[in-house]
C-alpha cells in the first residue's frame, strides 16, 4: 500500500498536469483540500488514489514497485527535496 504522509503538496500543485484540471480551485490547489487533507477522500476520483488507480491502469504497463517508485520520486520533486 502507498504510505501517503497527507503532506498535500501533490493536492497543492495541480496545475503541474492537465488530468487534475478539473479539480483546479484557479490557483493550481486542489477544490477540495482543506489544510493538508481531502474533503472528499472517500469519494476521490481514482487518479488521486494510488493503488486502486494502478489496478485499473498502471498493472499491465509496469510494476507494483516501479510504480510505487515514480510517485514517491514525485512526492520528494513536489516538496522541493
Amino acid at each position: 500500500m502507498f504510505k501517503c504522509d497527507k503532506c498535500g503538496q501533490c493536492c497543492r500543485n495541480l496545475k503541474l498536469s492537465e488530468i487534475y484540471k478539473d479539480l483546479d480551485d484557479g490557483t493550481g490547489v486542489c477544490r477540495y483540500l482543506k489544510g493538508n487533507l481531502c474533503s472528499i477522500y472517500k469519494d476521490r476520483p481514482i487518479y488521486c488514489r494510488i493503488d486502486e488507480c494502478y489496478e485499473l491502469l498502471f498493472k499491465e504497463i509496469m510494476s507494483k514497485d516501479e510504480y510505487y517508485r515514480q510517485n514517491y520520486a514525485c512526492c520528494k520533486i513536489l516538496k522541493g527535496e
